[in-house]
């Protein structure tokens, strides 16, 4: 039996004023894409986290030779969250990224962010919104991540 999914998410112009909020905390992200230490990739992710009661936490990536001990933006920026604001809800991620260039660029979770996201969403009974850069002035929103991560692993 053949079955499909239907991944559902939005797209928008950081101009349009329907994802104002969301482009707002797009700019943490940015900003936070500074505070980078990627001497390897000279791949710079910035990430903001948006918690229920308006603070903001911010996370960039940190390589290290000793790959993979390193860890990405937005396990930065959720660890970060969950650990100085416990029992506060993650409303939403924004993630962004620039290039060796410093030109921002699509940049999507890899698939252990993804996993943390699932089980935040999980834990606080409440959906995760993700938002990414998508090149071109434009963002991705998807709500939950559900949405971007089917099949969600529980224990």
């Amino acid at each position: 039996m053949e079955k499909s999914i239907t991944i559902r998410y939005k797209e928008y112009d950081i101009h349009n004023s329907e994802a104002a909020e969301e482009c707002e905390l797009l700019k943490y992200a940015i900003q936070a894409t500074d505070t980078a230490y990627a001497p390897y990739s000279d791949f710079h992710v910035g990430a903001a986290v948006k918690l229920d009661d308006g603070t903001i936490v911010i996370g960039s990536n940190q390589e290290n030779v000793a790959y993979p001990s390193g860890l990405c933006a937005e396990r930065v920026a959720l660890f970060t969250a969950s650990a100085q604001h416990p029992g506060k809800t993650i409303k939403s991620i924004a993630i962004v990224a620039r290039n060796p260039q410093g030109q921002l660029v699509e940049a999507s979770p890899c698939g252990a962010c993804r996993q943390v996201m699932a089980e935040i969403q999980t834990r606080q009974k409440s959906p995760l919104q993700v938002i990414t850069y998508i090149g071109n002035d434009r963002i991705r929103i998807i709500d939950r991540v559900d949405d971007l991560l089917p099949f969600l692993f529980e224990l």
